[in-house]
């Protein structure tokens, strides 16, 4: 079973790889990715509420009933109801499968597509989906000069469009229970590709799919359940979702994120959507975290992961209200203006719950520069904050080669020590980046959770020590690398050269008298 899926999904790749290389054309991937994905959406919830008004009415004794071939105005009486329960309504003519069908002979192809889209997001305004919804389809433009300089090429491309994410293998009428699965994984797909394509622009909010499993598994190491999870650097919100494949969707109580960047907040809603989860169980904000963070009514969270920006500039110290904050001011000191990395890890720390755990992609600088990010790692080190410091392999991340590492915050340490893991070996070179295989991500959390010194990989280090470091806490202070040079036995050495010194010898002697015989002879 588990191999005809995995085929499944390598056909599925396959196929999206060459729709969106054949849909591009002259548009920048990059920018094209919300073009992609805002059609995959919209098929998604066409099809998911579909799939969820026809069961409810088959299920009442009508077994004839199908959604897509009612009339509109029959389909009015259902829309309050539906509304509160999926977070959004669709008409029948505007589904998915019912506009592709009339779009080739649809001159007005995009004004169809402009009012479907304003109509989805219009059926939750006023309602308790409102936030979720609003602006869902706002980057993907119907009327942009990307997809062609006339209207006519414009809606020639959108046909191209609506047909390839149509066509897409996702589990169709059927809407079988994995094709969710599959929606899922095609975006997470698609979001790789792009970024990976990118480089810089794309990477700095996309963590590689192992990255973030591992993050979310120490997040939750020991637990089979967690009332709420966050971050606040969402991005697309691939990181919040390991939760529900690593502990099963619904032992996740809710998901929450701020994004400072307005598509990729679009994007990571949108993720939400097509991972299944439904609006009532997520909150994802748009906004500065740091400056405005907008979930003070639903913290403190138990499981917190991040890879925030590295080193990015923030107002620190210029803004004389930041250093009163509740989140900031225990450490007695504001990150720096120019690097705002732990800003964000005193922001997470304080937003953590007693029983929680917070795992965070790290900037390696920040765990031995001097100055105020020094101080702010005493506050952590004597507070017992710091649960471990674990360096990660170079060159995982896109746009990036630098080896980045994860500190682990925790409030209720039943240790007053800091487990430095050195993990930079627990890599596979697959095509031009390094990847964390199962087995590496194991190894890295089974040394995580036995929490014991391991001969040049791991070391269990009192805080005290770490104080009279300097307060640094890189792994490679602690833990000795492996030598792997050969060990030489230097009498074994000498004899050898003795030996080599007198053959040589002999050698000349032999030469000499070879060289006298031949001159005897030529005399």
């Amino acid at each position: 079973m588990n191999n005809s899926k995995e085929q499944q999904r390598a056909e599925l790749h396959k196929t999206i790889w060459s729709i969106a290389n054949d849909l591009r054309g002259s548009v920048d991937g990059w920018d094209f990715k919300s073009y992609v994905l805002g059609m995959l959406f919209y098929r998604f919830i066409s099809e998911n509420l579909t799939s969820y008004l026809n069961q409810a009415e088959h299920a009442a004794g009508n077994p004839n009933f199908d959604y897509p071939h009612l009339s509109d105005t029959e389909a009015e009486f259902g829309r309050d109801e539906t509304v509160a329960e999926k977070g959004l309504f669709i008409l029948p003519s505007e589904l998915f499968q019912n506009v592709r069908e009339r779009a080739p002979q649809d001159a007005n192809l995009n004004e169809t597509l402009e009012r479907v889209f304003k109509n989805i997001e219009g059926s939750a305004v006023g309602t308790d989906s409102e936030d979720d919804v609003k602006g869902l389809f706002d980057d993907l433009d119907v009327n942009s000069n990307k997809l062609g300089n006339t209207v006519a090429k414009r809606n020639e491309k959108l046909v191209k469009l609506l047909n390839a994410i149509g066509d897409l293998p996702l589990g169709g009428g059927a809407y079988a229970d994995n094709s969710i699965d599959l929606f899922g994984d095609a975006y997470e797909y698609l979001m790789g590709m792009y970024a990976s394509n990118a480089g810089k622009s794309g990477g700095e909010y996309y963590t590689p799919q192992e990255v973030s499993e591992v993050l979310a598994k120490i997040a939750v190491a020991g637990k089979s359940r967690v009332n709420k999870v966050y971050d606040p650097a969402v991005g697309s919100g691939s990181l919040l979702l390991k939760f529900a494949k690593v502990l099963g969707k619904d032992n996740v109580g809710g998901f929450y994120g701020q994004e400072i960047n307005l598509t990729t907040y679009n994007l990571a809603r949108i993720n939400m959507f097509l991972h299944d989860v439904n609006y009532e169980k997520f909150s994802i904000a748009h906004g500065d975290t740091l400056l405005e963070p907008q979930h003070w009514d639903d913290e403190p969270f138990e499981a917190i992961v991040s890879n925030p920006p590295y080193s990015i500039k923030w107002e620190g110290d210029a803004n004389p209200l930041l250093i009163n904050d509740e989140r900031f001011a225990p450490a007695g000191v504001l990150a720096p203006k120019s690097k705002a990395d732990l800003a964000f890890t005193m922001h997470m720390l304080s937003w953590l719950a007693v029983n929680g755990t917070a795992a965070i992609v790290e900037f390696p600088g920040v765990l031995y520069r001097g100055g105020a990010e020094r101080k702010i790692r005493k506050y952590l080190v004597d507070n017992n904050y710091v649960d471990a410091v674990i360096q990660l392999p170079p060159d995982l991340f896109f746009g990036t080669t630098i080896a980045t590492c994860i500190i682990v915050l925790k409030k209720s340490k039943s240790d007053n020590s800091i487990l430095f893991i050195d993990a930079s070996a627990e890599f596979s070179r697959v095509g031009n980046k390094n990847k964390l295989t199962p087995e590496n991500q194991q190894h890295i959390l089974d040394t995580f959770t036995n929490r014991a010194d391991v001969h040049h990989i791991a070391a269990l280090v009192p805080n005290e020590t770490i104080g009279q470091n300097e307060y640094n806490i890189a792994v490679s202070s602690y833990v000795e690398k492996e030598d792997t040079r050969e060990v030489i036995d230097i009498t074994e050495l000498n004899a050898e050269i003795a030996r080599i010194v007198a053959r040589q010898a002999e050698l000349r002697t032999s030469i000499d008298a070879i060289v006298a015989d031949l001159e005897g002879s030529n005399s």
